[in-house]
């Protein structure tokens, strides 16, 4: 038993960091088939690109309107797809929420801050027609894991991207190990984000001034791929702006387990499910009260 739970561990993780394996995909989102509620895949927020996006919405949307969040999956700006991430749809909506999933291009496809922009109309979307699938367009929370994180914390504080009506619906977000504030230095990564000159639009401590909506920064201490020093900067820039800003370090949990606790593998790596949600709702409470 030990030795299948072990290789049960090795599947998910190849699968976080590659999504390349059937076996590993099929593991990881077995639960889906079992999901209390609806999902309605390939949606097209953006015809003129075909990007699509995935909605899983639980049972509880059709007796009230609930908060929505947005998930953007990792994949180092270059690879993922919604599909593989429905054990992160499913997770967070079996906790109360609308959960939308979106697609976007990628590198070498194209260059930063297109990938961006695909996840500005896809917000856009949601803001214009969640209500439609259960969801309180008026209480969106963004959040993503590594590059997604990265797309996600730029939408929030940076207003060139969204609609602002979008911007004023944006409650919350949590970051799951994003790169908020590091400097190309891989080649690839040069010319995806480059020239030198843009660099700063890129980074999401560029634009903190204590407007943005509150925000939870989650890393773990072994992550190996994205550095510390990108929450550690993020947190302070918001600090010093006066702005709402929590975090959390999950001891001996790297990259690709912080996502993974999400699923039902490694659910008890770190307690990643309950704190994205209860701050989320906490959020959701304080604002239903002062509205």
């Amino acid at each position: 038993m030990k030795q299948k739970l072990l290789s049960i561990f090795s599947l998910l993780s190849l699968f976080v960091l590659s999504a390349c394996t059937d076996t590993a995909v099929a593991i990881a989102n077995a639960p889906t088939a079992f999901f209390d509620g609806t999902i309605e895949r390939n949606i097209v927020y953006d015809p003129a690109t075909g990007q699509m996006l995935d909605i899983y919405t639980p049972i509880l949307a059709a007796e009230e309107k609930l908060p929505v969040i947005v998930f953007f999956y990792g994949g180092r700006w270059t690879k993922g797809q919604k599909e593989d991430f429905a054990f992160v749809g499913t997770a967070l909506a079996e906790n109360g929420f609308v959960v939308v999933i979106p697609d976007h291009r990628k590198y070498p496809e194209v260059l930063f801050p297109d990938f961006v922009e695909d996840g500005a109309k896809a917000v856009n979307w949601v803001q214009n027609n969640i209500s439609d699938h259960g969801g309180k367009a008026d209480t969106l929370f963004l959040s993503g894991h590594s590059s997604g994180a990265h797309i996600a914390s730029l939408l929030v504080v940076d207003e060139r991207y969204l609609e602002p009506q979008t911007l004023q619906s944006i409650k919350g977000f949590a970051g799951l190990a994003g790169p908020y504030s590091f400097t190309p230095e891989s080649e690839d990564l040069k010319i995806m984000f480059g020239p030198p000159s843009q660099y700063p639009d890129m980074q999401a401590t560029t634009f903190i001034d204590g407007k943005e909506p509150p925000v939870l920064l989650l890393y773990g201490s072994d992550d190996k791929s994205v550095g510390l020093f990108n929450l550690e900067r993020l947190e302070q820039e918001i600090r010093d702006n006066n702005g709402q800003v929590e975090t959390i370090i999950y001891p001996d949990t790297g990259h690709v387990e912080i996502v993974g606790a999400l699923s039902w593998i490694l659910r008890s790596k770190a307690p990643v499910l309950e704190d994205m949600t209860t701050y989320f709702k906490n959020i959701a409470a304080t604002s239903s009260t002062t509205e």
